[in-house]
C-alpha cells in the first residue's frame, strides 16, 4: 500500500526532530472532521483544518482518499475556506460550501468527483448552511436566514440604525436549488426559524425542528415538524418545553427517532436520551432502557430493524447497535481511544468514523456491517508520534467526598520518574455537559504538551456534572451547581499527593468557561494552589444570568430565574465565587474575549476589581474581537505564554521565554509528500 503523509513544511522539518513540542508546533496540527463515505463506500470526502501564520488564522479544505487508504489528494485550495463537502447520490459530483472570488457570503459550489473547476450553484443573498443533496441528485436543499429589507439597508447606510435588542434576528428558512437549472425556491414560510432538517431515506418527507427564532434560548420551545419533500402538508410532532435534536424519519416514514435530555416525564437536565414519537404525534417513547450514558447520535438502519448511536462513556465514545425487537444493545468499537465524528451509510450499513487516541489526534476508520473492528483510512497524525516526544496519557480514578467513584485523564510529564514527586496543573473542562476523554492532547486551550515539557503532570477530572456517568452523576447540579463537583477536583488532588506522584506545595489551578467557572470556585475554596488562570469564566451567576446569550442550563442549576416571584437568589448567590471572593490569596491571572456573549468579560472584570481590592495579585487580559471559540493562531499563541509565565513566576519563582512565529512558519505551505 502507498502512504502519503502531509507535512508542514519549515525549518523543524528538515532539521533534526525537536525533543519536545513547541506552541508553534500545537498549533500546527491539523484538525479534520465530517468525514463522508462515497455512495459505493469506496472513498471518503473529509474537511482539514490547518494553520495560516500570515493569514493569522486556520483554513479549511476539502480532502478525499480511497477507503483502503491510497491515493489521497486535495479537493479545495487553501485560498478560500471550503466545508460541507457531501457526494451527489451517483457519486460523479461533490458539493460543498464557501465563499469565493466575488461572493460577499458563503454559497454552493458543485464539482467533478475526479476533479475539474468548481461552479457556483447559488446566488443568494444570505449565507448558505446546512446543504444536502436530495435523493435523486437533482436538488440541494440548505438553510438561509431572511435578507435585510431595502429600509433596513438604507438605515443601516445613513447611520439611522438603533435596533432592539434581541429582535434584530432574521428567520432562517428553508430552501432548495435546482441543479441544472439554479433556480432556487423557498419552502419554509412563517415567523418561526427553521434550525436543523433531514430528508427521509425515500426522499418524500423532510423532518425539521422549528424555533420561534435562531436565539439560542429558542431551544427550549422548538418543535420536531414533518412535510413533504416540495414544503407542503407540514405537521407538528412534538409538543414540550425542551430541546429536541437529530430528528431522523424511520424507513417507512412512520415513527421520529430524536435525542433530549429529559427523562420520559419530560423533566429536563439528564443525560441525552433516545426517544421514538409516531410521526403523527403523541407520547414519546424513552427506549434503551437502563443505558446510562449520554447520547450523541443516532441513525435509523435501511431495514428500520436497528437504530446505530455514539454515546459518550466518560473518557471515551463508542458505537453501538440497538435491535428494536429484542431491546438488545450491542457495542461495536472498544478501545482507548474516542470515536470523535462519525457518518453511517444507511444503504450499505457501513460506518466511517474519526477516532482521536493518546498520540493521535483522530485519523478516519471505516467498519463495514460484517467487519468486528474498523480498519485505519488516514495516516495524518502519525508524524506527531515520530517527530515529538510526547507526554504519555492515561485514567486516573478515585474517590469523591461522598464516596461516589470519580475518574479523569492524567499526563505524565517527559522522563517522568515514579520516585519523584512533580508540579501538578489542574485543568478542568468547559461545559459542564462534557467530558475529557482519551485523545485530547493537542488542544490549544490546555496545551498539555507543553506544560508536560516543562515538568508539569497534568490532571483533567471528570467531576460532578460531567457526562458520561448516568443521570445522577450529570444531575448532580441541578438545583446546586457547586454541591460535590469541586470537591471531586480536590478529592483528585489529594489522590495524587497521596499516591507520590505530585508535590502538593507546587500547584497550579486552570480552566475555561465552565472550567474557569470552577477555577473561580477553587480559589474561593482553598489557598493551596500557587497560581491560577481564569478563563472566560463566571464569578457572580446573578449578573451572568442575564449578561449571557443563554440561560437554558442556568435555570436547573440554580431551580428558577434569579428574578421570579420567589426567586432562588439565595441558590445563586451562594454558589457564586464573588461571594467569598475575600478568601483568595492565590495569585490569579484572568483572560477573556473582548466580544465574548457567553461568558461576557464583565464576569471577568468583576473578579478582577473584587481582587484587586482585596490586594491579590492579578492580571486581566481582555483579547480583542474574540467570541467564546478563539480565532486568532496569535491569541491563542498568546494565552499560552501569559499563562505559562505566571505559573513559573509563581511555581518555581523562574522567568518563561515567550514563543514566537518564526518567519518559516509564516511562509510555510502545505505539501503532499509521497
Amino acid at each position: 500500500m502507498r502512504l502519503f503523509a502531509v507535512i508542514v513544511l519549515c525549518v523543524s522539518s528538515i532539521t533534526a526532530h525537536a525533543d519536545t513540542m513547541n506552541m508553534v508546533d500545537l498549533l500546527n496540527v491539523p484538525s479534520v472532521r465530517d468525514g463522508q463515505l462515497s455512495p459505493n463506500d469506496d472513498k471518503i470526502l473529509f474537511v482539514k483544518s490547518v494553520a495560516d501564520w500570515a493569514e493569522n488564522k486556520n483554513v479549511t479544505s476539502i480532502w478525499q482518499v480511497d477507503t483502503n487508504g491510497n491515493n489521497m489528494m486535495q479537493v479545495s485550495t487553501n485560498a478560500t475556506n471550503a466545508t460541507s463537502p457531501r457526494w451527489s447520490p451517483d457519486g460523479k459530483k461533490i458539493m460543498f460550501i464557501s465563499k469565493r472570488g466575488a461572493d460577499d457570503v458563503n454559497q454552493v459550489y458543485i464539482m467533478p468527483a475526479d476533479g475539474g473547476e468548481a461552479l457556483r450553484l447559488t446566488d443568494h443573498k444570505t449565507a448558505v448552511t446546512s446543504a444536502t443533496w436530495s435523493q435523486d441528485g437533482s436538488l440541494i436543499y440548505f438553510i438561509a436566514a431572511q435578507p435585510k429589507s431595502k429600509t433596513e439597508q438604507e438605515n443601516e447606510a445613513s447611520g439611522d440604525d438603533i435596533y432592539k435588542f434581541e429582535q434584530n434576528y432574521k428567520q432562517k428558512h428553508l430552501w432548495k436549488v435546482s441543479v441544472d437549472e439554479g433556480l432556487e425556491t423557498r419552502l419554509t414560510y412563517g415567523d418561526f426559524s427553521v434550525t436543523s432538517y433531514k430528508q427521509s431515506q425515500d426522499g418524500k418527507k423532510i423532518v425539521h425542528s422549528r424555533a420561534p427564532n435562531p436565539l439560542l434560548d429558542a431551544a427550549l420551545e422548538s418543535e420536531i415538524w414533518i412535510m413533504d419533500s416540495d414544503g407542503t402538508n407540514a405537521g407538528q410532532v412534538t409538543e414540550n418545553k425542551n430541546p429536541e435534536s437529530r430528528a431522523e424519519l424511520s424507513p417507512d416514514n412512520k415513527t421520529v427517532l430524536y435525542l433530549s435530555w429529559t427523562d420520559e416525564n419530560d423533566v429536563p437536565y439528564f443525560e441525552n436520551n433516545l426517544f421514538l414519537i409516531s410521526a403523527n404525534g403523541g407520547t414519546p417513547r424513552q427506549m434503551l432502557g437502563n443505558f446510562d450514558q449520554d447520547i450523541q447520535q443516532a441513525h435509523w438502519s435501511q431495514d428500520g430493524e436497528r437504530i446505530y448511536f455514539k454515546a459518550n462513556m466518560g473518557v471515551h465514545n463508542e458505537l453501538f447497535e440497538y435491535t428494536l425487537e429484542s431491546a438488545e444493545i450491542k457495542q461495536l468499537t472498544n478501545g482507548d481511544h474516542t470515536v470523535s465524528s462519525w457518518h453511517y451509510n444507511a444503504r450499505r450499513n457501513h460506518h466511517l468514523m474519526s477516532i482521536r487516541s493518546e498520540h493521535n489526534n483522530g485519523d478516519f476508520w471505516h467498519m463495514a456491517s460484517n467487519d468486528n473492528e474498523p480498519s485505519r483510512i488516514t495516516n495524518i497524525y502519525d508524524y506527531l508520534k515520530r517527530d515529538f516526544d510526547l507526554p504519555r496519557q492515561d485514567i486516573v480514578r478515585w474517590k469523591g467526598a461522598d464516596g461516589v467513584d470519580i475518574e479523569g485523564t492524567i499526563y505524565y510529564p517527559h522522563d517522568y520518574d515514579a520516585s519523584k514527586r512533580y508540579p501538578l496543573v489542574v485543568q478542568t473542562h468547559g461545559g459542564p455537559r462534557a467530558s475529557d476523554q482519551w485523545g485530547g492532547l493537542f488542544s490549544s486551550t490546555s496545551y498539555a504538551p507543553i506544560l508536560a515539557a516543562h515538568g508539569y503532570v497534568i490532571l483533567r477530572p471528570n467531576y460532578r456534572g460531567s457526562l458520561g456517568y448516568g443521570d445522577d452523576f450529570v444531575r448532580d447540579m441541578v438545583d446546586s451547581y457547586f454541591n460535590q463537583s469541586h470537591l471531586d477536583v480536590m478529592a483528585g488532588v489529594d489522590h495524587l499527593i497521596e499516591a507520590g506522584i505530585v508535590d502538593g506545595d507546587k500547584m497550579v489551578k486552570m480552566g475555561y468557561s465552565a472550567g474557569g467557572h470552577m477555577t473561580n470556585k477553587i480559589i474561593t475554596y482553598t489557598g493551596r494552589f500557587k497560581a491560577a488562570s481564569s478563563a472566560a469564566g463566571t464569578v457572580n451567576w446573578i449578573s451572568m444570568y442575564s449578561q449571557s446569550d443563554t440561560r437554558i442550563y442556568r435555570t436547573p442549576w440554580f431551580g428558577g430565574t434569579p428574578w421570579q416571584t420567589d426567586a432562588p437568589i439565595e441558590t445563586y448567590w451562594d454558589h457564586s465565587p464573588l461571594k467569598d471572593v475575600a478568601k483568595v490569596t492565590t495569585p490569579t491571572m484572568i483572560i477573556v474575549g473582548g466580544a465574548d456573549v457567553r461568558v461576557p468579560k464583565e464576569q471577568s472584570i468583576e473578579l478582577y476589581r473584587a481582587l484587586k481590592s482585596n490586594g491579590v495579585e492579578s492580571d486581566l487580559y481582555i483579547v480583542p474581537r474574540e467570541g467564546h471559540g478563539w480565532r486568532e493562531l496569535r491569541h491563542r499563541l498568546g494565552k499560552m505564554n501569559l499563562e505559562m509565565t505566571w505559573f513559573e513566576k509563581y511555581v518555581h519563582g523562574r522567568e518563561f521565554e515567550h514563543e514566537t512565529v518564526s518567519s518559516d512558519n509564516e511562509n510555510s505551505e502545505t505539501t503532499v509528500v509521497e
